[in-house]
C-alpha cells in the first residue's frame, strides 16, 4: 500500500464507522416508538397470560436502548410506569440505573486511542490532538488541564461540581440534544473525570424524581400523555 492510499482509507473507515453509529441510532430511535406503540395496544386485561413476558423484553429492550446516545429509550420505562403504574416503578427505576451505569462503563473501558484514531480519520485534527493531551493522565491531573485550558469563567466551577452538572443535565428538559441520558453517561465515562462509586450514587439520586412521583401519587398521573 502507497503513502498517499493510507489517508483516503482511514477516512473510509471513519465514514464507516460514522455510517454504522448513525444507523444504530435511526434503529434504535424506530425500535423505541415501536416498542411503545406496541405497550400502549398489547397492554389489556385479556392479554394477561403474555403480561410477562411483554414486560420482560420491554425492560430488556430498554436497558440497551436508554444506553445508546441520542435514543429516547427513556419513553419505553415512562410508558410502562404510566400504563401499569406503581408496581411497575422500581423494576423500571433499577432497569435506568443499570443502563445509565453500563453506558458509563462502556465509556471508560473505551480506549482512548480509539476516540482519537477516529476523529483523524474524520479529519478533526485538533481535537484528536486536544485528547492526545490526556492520556496517560489521571482524573486530577485532567482537571487541572482542564480548568487551565478553559477559556471561559464558567467552565471551572462546572468541572468543581462536574457531579452536580451531570446531574441536572441527566434531568434537562431536551437533553437528547447533548446525547440523552445514554449520550451523557458515555462521556461522562469517556472523560474519566468521575469516580464509579460517586457515579453510581449521583445516578442513583438523579433518576429518583419521577419514581418518587409516581410512587406516591400512583393512579392520579395514570391518564398523563407519554
Amino acid at each position: 500500500m502507497t503513502p498517499s492510499a493510507m489517508p483516503t482509507n482511514r477516512r473510509v473507515a471513519g465514514l464507516l464507522k460514522l455510517v454504522i453509529l448513525i444507523a444504530v441510532i435511526v434503529a434504535g430511535n424506530l425500535l423505541t416508538r415501536g416498542i411503545v406503540d406496541g405497550l400502549d395496544m398489547g397492554i389489556r386485561p385479556n392479554t394477561e397470560p403474555l403480561l410477562h413476558q411483554i414486560i420482560m423484553t420491554s425492560m430488556a429492550a430498554y436497558i440497551v436502548l436508554m444506553a445508546i446516545p441520542f435514543v429516547p429509550g427513556v419513553e419505553i420505562g415512562l410508558a410502562l410506569m404510566v400504563i401499569l403504574g406503581p408496581k411497575i416503578v422500581p423494576l423500571v427505576y433499577g432497569c435506568t440505573l443499570i443502563s445509565l451505569c453500563l453506558a458509563f462503563l462502556a465509556g471508560r473501558l473505551l480506549p482512548e486511542t480509539s476516540i482519537t484514531r477516529f476523529l483523524r480519520e474524520m479529519r478533526l485534527v485538533r481535537a484528536a490532538s486536544f485528547l492526545e493531551s490526556f492520556h496517560g493522565l489521571d482524573a486530577g491531573q485532567r482537571l487541572d488541564r482542564l480548568t487551565g485550558k478553559s477559556p471561559r469563567r464558567w467552565m471551572p466551577w462546572l468541572l468543581k461540581h462536574r457531579y452536580l452538572a451531570l446531574m441536572l443535565a441527566i434531568n434537562l428538559p431536551g437533553n437528547m440534544i447533548l446525547g440523552g441520558g445514554g449520550g451523557l453517561a458515555l462521556i461522562a465515562g469517556m472523560s474519566r473525570l468521575f469516580s464509579i462509586p460517586r457515579y453510581v450514587l449521583m445516578v442513583a439520586v438523579a433518576i429518583s424524581p419521577i419514581p418518587i412521583v409516581l410512587m406516591v401519587f400512583g393512579d392520579r398521573v395514570a391518564n398523563w400523555p407519554i
